[in-house]
């Protein structure tokens, strides 16, 4: 057991600190939507990571056959990244309110929703974080039920913690932010979107025969 743990431990530490749209994304609805909308949207990436832990290790076999359409699965998630992305490129408007805050501040309920379900799907439809999932699942199948809870328990417990801790440092960082500076992270962060969505799709198309 205390092996399954270190292992998650280590397992958790590398996603963690994987660089992908997903981190950019946790970042930026954090300064434009405050804590609450990026707690919304850890969220739903951490539901979208239980999701594929359970069904990598519990239905393998229907995961392996999810896998034969990882190409067409690759491609719809690729051109969401490439249209959230343009949309904040050329779309996304920022306004601070005198009391220093954005307006989104104050989210109604409909968009906190609509954050975490982006936060499920922009992970979900991520042919890496699909891979990532179902290659591990497969690397410790060997071990005992109580083990692998163990070790994909606490490696999801990581992750979470870590997604946490860049709200957080966010949130913190957004107070002192200008409607200039946050506009070039809106703009960067498009780029970094569509810019990860251009790659998944070349590789998808060319290179993963």
């Amino acid at each position: 057991m205390q092996e399954a743990i270190v292992k998650g431990l280590a397992l958790g530490l590398l996603l963690a600190i994987s660089v992908g749209p997903v981190i950019f994304s946790i970042i930026k609805q954090s300064i434009n939507n405050g804590t609450r909308g990026g707690l919304c949207f850890i969220f739903g990436v951490a539901s979208s990571d239980i999701t594929l832990v359970l069904i990598s290790n519990v239905f393998t076999e229907l995961f392996n056959r999810l896998l034969k359409f990882e190409r067409i699965i690759g491609i719809g998630g690729s051109i969401l990244l490439i249209v959230m992305g343009v949309y904040f490129v050329f779309f996304k408007k920022v306004k601070i309110a005198e009391d220093g805050l954005s307006p989104h501040h104050h989210l109604k309920i409909s968009n906190y929703v609509k954050i975490y379900i982006a936060g499920y799907f922009m992970n979900t439809l991520n042919p890496g974080v699909i891979a990532f999932w179902f290659t591990w699942a497969t690397a410790f199948a060997a071990m005992t039920i109580d083990d692998r809870l163990a070790l994909f328990a606490t490696c999801l417990a990581v992750v979470f913690a870590a997604d946490l801790l860049k709200v957080f440092l966010a949130g913190k960082l957004r107070k002192k932010l200008t409607v200039n500076f946050i506009h070039r992270i809106n703009r960067l962060s498009g780029l970094i979107l569509i810019g990860f969505g251009v790659v998944l799709i070349i590789g998808l198309l060319f290179y993963n025969k």
